[in-house]
């Protein structure tokens, strides 16, 4: 029972942290320059994918996932060191 509990808690633990990085992780709202649109325009073009801002929203979840993770793995070795001493 306390294996089943420990899972849910770093799955919690995970989801929370993705949570934060979604309200915090995220660029400001801003109207994107001539050169960022011609940018964007071109990787979704080049690979496939019909709406820039859809490959866009990817790339931001993407790098939320990895600032979510890696605050999660520091967490963990945080834990892990509090827990030997």
């Amino acid at each position: 029972m306390a294996i089943l509990a420990r899972r849910v808690f770093k799955v919690a633990l995970f989801i929370g942290l993705f949570y934060l990085s979604l309200l915090y992780v995220r660029p400001y709202p801003y109207e994107w320059t001539e050169s960022e649109s011609r940018a964007w325009f071109a990787a979704s073009s080049r690979l496939g994918v019909r709406d820039p801002e859809d490959l866009y929203y990817l790339v931001w979840v993407t790098i939320e996932l990895i600032a979510a993770a890696l605050a999660y793995m520091a967490i963990m070795k945080l834990w892990r060191r509090y827990r030997t001493k």
